[in-house]
């Protein structure tokens, strides 16, 4: 009996996604999933508190915030809600992976995605539009965990940064896209149309997920994918082998319960050993440090940038100019760091060496724009300050597909994407809320999570020293039975 490995895109029945296509699907899927962030961000959809004068006449309010009588805090858990199930979910989808195609996991999850933002677009008070906002975490999570390695798998070798670059460049596109569709939905029909029509974008992709051909992913087996989606094949052949007299009905029966508390018992096994893989890998843990703190600060400016320029320069456009800047710097910075880090070529220690520096510089850039005055000057600030942060996005999605072996690179980006949401915007956003509410000042809050920029810095620097092995084409040993295709 002998093995032989199959490479990803191996098949005599090819799927239709070529990886250019596969790579613009990806980006569209992002960019929708972003959009929403930046939505429900917006001053049309979020609106504003209702406000009481000292004589008893209040205000109405709008959007969420006003319908619902949210406060700051309240209104800042809205915003980090999803972050619940994508925690529940991303290690789940992660580890599914390895007995179903990844490729299917990615369109239930769009499916569920699509269904909770109907939700929100429905819903009646903070509770409500609060669970959806965990469904709408759960239904992200298996596209976060699986889509950066399929792109990772089909870029080209010398351009593998780059494309992870675009297909991140979606997320600060799409977030300012959001503060410019919600406002404008918000504003001239209502902020529950913004859902639905986020809703109707994602619909087409749910289904894609589930009537196209599935692509393999590098690390994991074909032949037990296939198994997991119903194929006869295996079976047929057994019954072959029982009329035939090869086998009794004995040997093969196994009860179904047993069968299935083996597998879960398995998999919470292979679960609780890759994850032991990753926490003591030092590369990996810096690089996720950074990371968070990184996030910590990009999750507040997402979230209230549009409310605090408004309050701190007076735009009464601030969902647009916010929008505009982020759009373009978005675009610009996340391009130009996967490229530059591919012109470095790409190693994790220059993807330390790029994250360090151009983090620092941006930080430098976006505390010095909140100390202006002048809009202006601040515009033109922050613009160069966004431009460099955001470079940050191809390379610290590199280190972390790159410094773990491929059958676990779902469950790398899995845990690190739930990481920097949960200890990084997941609190940012009502934390943040709870220190304007106690400064009532909006450019000293801005000053203040600013300043979190140099911490990521400077535990990105650590990650330069660090010894880093790139592990893309190291073969997983313990993963050998079921990566290999048997020759009979």
């Amino acid at each position: 009996m002998a093995t032989t490995s199959i490479p990803p895109s191996a098949s005599s029945n090819p799927s239709w996604f070529t990886p250019k296509r596969l790579l613009v699907i990806f980006c569209v899927i992002n960019l929708i999933n972003y959009v929403d962030r930046g939505a429900i961000a917006s001053n049309g959809v979020n609106g504003s508190q209702r406000i009481c004068e000292k004589g008893g006449t209040c205000s109405s309010g709008s959007g969420i915030q006003g319908d619902f009588n949210l406060n700051n805090f309240e209104d800042g858990v809205i915003s980090s809600a999803f972050m619940v199930g994508l925690l529940l979910a991303s290690p789940i989808f992660a580890s599914l992976a390895h007995r179903v195609n990844p490729f299917r996991l990615i369109g239930v999850g769009l499916t569920v995605w699509t269904i909770a933002v109907v939700g929100c677009g429905i819903s009646f008070n903070f509770w409500s539009i609060a669970v959806c906002r965990m469904l709408v975490g759960v239904g992200e999570a298996s596209f976060i965990s699986l889509a950066a390695p399929f792109i990772d798998d089909h870029a080209p070798v010398d351009q593998k940064t780059a494309w992870l670059g675009i297909f991140y460049m979606c997320i600060p596109s799409g977030v300012a896209l959001g503060y410019v569709y919600g406002g404008l939905v918000g504003t001239y029909m209502s902020w529950r149309f913004a859902f639905w029509g986020e809703a109707l974008l994602m619909l087409p992709f749910a289904i894609l997920g589930f009537v196209m051909k599935p692509l393999q992913m590098k690390g994991f087996s074909t032949s037990g994918l296939s198994n997991a989606f119903g194929s006869t094949e295996n079976d047929a052949s057994e019954v072959k082998g029982i009329s035939n007299g090869s086998h009794s009905l004995s040997d093969n029966y196994k009860p179904s319960s047993s069968k299935d508390e083996s597998a879960i018992k398995a998999q919470l096994s292979r679960f609780l050993k890759d994850m032991k893989v990753l926490l003591g890998d030092k590369v990996y843990v810096v690089n996720v440090l950074g990371y968070i703190a990184y996030n910590f600060v990009i999750g507040a400016y997402s979230y209230w940038g549009p409310k605090a320029g408004y309050n701190i320069y007076h735009m009464n456009n601030a969902d647009i100019v916010f929008g505009g800047v982020t759009i373009v710097c978005g675009i610009v910075g996340t391009l130009a760091g996967g490229f530059v880090l591919d012109l470095m070529t790409a190693t994790i220690s220059n993807a330390f060496k790029l994250l360090s520096v151009a983090t620092f510089f941006g930080a430098i850039f976006c505390f010095v724009a909140f100390c202006f005055k002048s809009l202006y000057g601040f515009l033109a600030f922050f613009a160069i300050g966004e431009l460099l942060v955001f470079a940050t996005q191809g390379p610290v999605n590199y280190v972390c597909l790159h410094t773990v072996k491929p059958s676990i690179r779902p469950l790398s980006m899995a845990m690190s994407t739930v990481s920097i949401h949960i200890f990084g915007d997941v609190p940012s956003s009502p934390l943040v809320g709870v220190v304007q509410d106690y400064l009532n000042d909006w450019r000293k809050t801005s000053l203040i999570l600013t300043s979190i920029f140099f911490l990521a810095s400077a535990i990105w620097f650590i990650g330069i020293f660090l010894h880093s092995v790139d592990r893309f084409n190291e073969d997983n040993v313990d993963n050998i039975v079921s990566s290999t295709w048997e020759l009979k």
